[in-house]
């Protein structure tokens, strides 16, 4: 599996979370003569209270089944937060999972389209586990046509040049959904579909490359994200990630403005010039997977 090239490997998770801490953080006098970043490999076994043979060999993949406590240990000594403990113990546990089963065609149910059919003013789609849009309302695709079902919004995210012109904080985007996709996709790292888009992205953008092998894993469901769309100017929309229950990792992404705001006054603009009972229009959208 070239694609991951071996990040999504406990070793590699170890290895990456390993180099981003800096000594002086654990109370480590950092004396200048440092070959490598972070941490060594020794400093952390001292601090999990592991021997440093026994931690070398988790991070050299000789060792694939380190107990729950070794696990916390390590995660405390790399200052994980709790998320990304969690993904930690997750990871090391999937290599003691069954086969994985072919993953079935992901569809959103009818209640979900007709809830986000019928939200005038709220953009909405609704994305599988790896990001693949699978639903979404007239106003969502007209924020951005790569909302539309059939895009991937990681994908398009980093290759697309509309993207980015839209989103004003194209960086802190970027920086915030590649930790979020480790966060949705969980330790599933050979699945076929993570693996396609891991790939592509890895070889057609340097900024992924990069945000990928620091192995953040971080689900920011909220916040504001500002954009400024070509027909209606600034936008600042509150954004909120809801997971459907009963779905394998299907998530509802919702879009608002602020009651009485410039952004919402924009957004209404922005839903009568893309309604489709507008004249010459055309044809409905077609928003959702059948």
């Amino acid at each position: 599996m070239t694609a991951t090239g071996g990040p999504g490997t406990l070793a590699a998770y170890l290895r990456a979370r390993r180099q981003l801490v800096q000594p002086a953080a654990v109370g480590i006098t950092d004396t200048g003569n440092r070959r490598v970043p972070g941490l060594r490999r020794e400093e952390v076994a001292f601090l999990a209270g592991v021997s440093s043979d026994y931690y070398v060999r988790l991070e050299q993949g000789r060792d694939r089944h380190p107990s729950e406590q070794v696990l916390l240990n390590i995660a405390q000594a790399l200052q994980l937060d709790e998320e990304a403990t969690g993904y930690l113990i997750r990871l090391a546990a999937s290599r003691h999972s069954r086969p994985r089963r072919p993953r079935k065609t992901e569809r959103v149910s009818d209640g979900i389209r007709t809830l986000i059919s019928s939200w005038p003013l709220t953009p909405a789609y609704v994305h599988g586990t790896y990001m693949d849009v699978l639903a979404a309302n007239h106003l969502a695709i007209a924020l951005s046509p790569y909302n539309a079902p059939g895009h991937n919004s990681i994908l398009t995210a980093f290759l697309e040049p509309e993207v980015r012109e839209l989103h004003v904080d194209w960086e802190d985007m970027t920086a915030r959904v590649v930790p979020y996709l480790r966060s949705v996709a969980g330790p599933d790292v050979d699945d076929p579909r993570l693996v396609d888009i891991v790939g592509e992205l890895s070889v057609r953008s340097e900024r992924f490359r990069h945000l990928w092998g620091r192995q953040d894993v971080r689900n920011k469901s909220s916040g504001v994200s500002p954009m400024r769309h070509p027909e209606v100017g600034l936008l600042e929309l509150h954004y909120e990630k809801l997971l459907i229950p009963g779905t394998a990792g299907q998530v509802l992404v919702t879009y608002h403005a602020q009651p009485g705001s410039p952004s919402e006054e924009r957004l209404r603009l922005l839903a009568s010039l893309s309604s489709p009972l507008r004249p010459n229009h055309g044809a409905p959208h077609t928003t959702a997977d059948k």
